[in-house]
């Protein structure tokens, strides 16, 4: 039994600035993730992904970003503990909680934080008949590494951002290069899906209202992709990278199971402290709900910095609270590891 003051489950971004405003306020934390690693979607699905609404950072990689907050968290000394997903929690009489993860460790915990985005995700899967066989070798749900799809003859399906950003990303650097979108209307950004008609037009990529029909094979290698336009044509494209963009489908596994008031499968907060329905479990980012919310990482930093003085009211329920600046305050230059050395010592 690992006893802690709070157990932060999620290492994406909020789950890891979480880990920063608890330790500004003396409170330690244990941060747990199913991943293998830290950083969540970032890490996962979009790590060269460029981020332009991160304060004082013009544009910053998602996978830059998680790297910095690493970095920013290391003097706190927050033990990291990744491959173990949550799976009970159980409040006690004294207002602690018992915490269980599938991979058998146990925690004493003071209080909970949910960072989890959108719970556990899976890609929605291309539905074509073979394609299993292809995952993460000629058929990808994610971009890892730009480079790795560079002189590639490639389609892209989706019609959300992750599609059309990394089409226009590839669309220069792509020995060929066919966007598939079912319909006429995008979720992505207007602004991108004016840029991949001007590129469409000028003959630098293909688009084809449609949907995937068939795989095509040679031996244990995909030549290509039949698809089937909305207009009854088919069309079979050259392709030896498949990329498909169908977003997720998110579960949030056994914290359904834990008793929290839930709407449209998110953890309902106040906006004070963003508690849930239980007193002691707060909940940051993607994974809860308000009046006015906004899935935003900047939204979550806000949220994580509010959530942890609740946390400490909730610790100490009878301690006064003072919002100290890191400009000035000695205690929290201490904390930060960057007090000064008194002269003569």
């Amino acid at each position: 039994m690992i006893k802690t003051d709070v157990v932060i489950v999620g290492a994406g971004p909020c789950g890891l600035f979480q880990v920063f405003e608890l330790g500004l306020l003396g409170i330690k934390a244990h941060l747990l993730d199913s991943l293998a690693q830290p950083g969540g979607q970032c890490t996962e699905l979009y790590p060269e992904k460029p981020i332009y609404d991160i304060p004082a950072l013009p544009v910053c990689g998602a996978q830059e970003l998680v790297d910095r907050l690493l970095e920013q968290i290391k003097p706190f000394g927050a033990e990291m503990h990744f491959g173990h997903e949550v799976t009970e929690v159980a409040k006690r009489e004294d207002g602690r909680f018992d915490v269980k993860t599938a991979g058998g460790l146990a925690f004493d915990a003071g209080a909970i934080v949910i960072a989890g985005g959108v719970g556990s995700f899976q890609p929605r899967r291309l539905g074509l008949e073979g394609v299993e066989a292809f995952e993460n070798r000629q058929v990808f749900y994610r971009v890892q590494r730009a480079a790795d799809f560079h002189d590639r003859k490639l389609v892209i399906f989706g019609g959300g951002d992750s599609a059309l950003d990394w089409t226009l990303d590839l669309a220069d650097k792509a020995a060929s290069l066919t966007l598939v979108h079912r319909r006429a209307e995008f979720r992505a950004a207007p602004a991108s899906v004016a840029k991949m008609r001007e590129l469409a037009a000028a003959g630098k990529m293909g688009f084809i209202e449609g949907v995937a029909q068939s795989l095509l094979t040679a031996g244990d290698a995909i030549t290509g992709v039949v698809v089937k336009g909305n207009d009854g044509t088919q069309h079979t494209l050259e392709a030896d990278r498949l990329l498909a963009f169908f977003g997720l489908a998110p579960k949030l596994g056994p914290i359904a199971e834990w008793g929290l008031q839930l709407e449209k499968r998110a953890l309902v907060v106040d906006t004070e402290k963003f508690q849930t329905s239980v007193p002691g479990i707060f909940a940051v980012g993607d994974i809860n709900t308000y009046p006015g919310k906004k899935k935003l990482i900047l939204s979550g930093f806000h949220e994580a910095a509010l959530a942890a003085f609740g946390i400490q009211a909730y610790l100490y329920p009878g301690k006064r609270q003072f919002l100290q600046y890191t400009t000035t305050s000695p205690l929290m230059h201490q904390r930060l590891g960057v007090a000064e050395t008194p002269a003569g010592s």
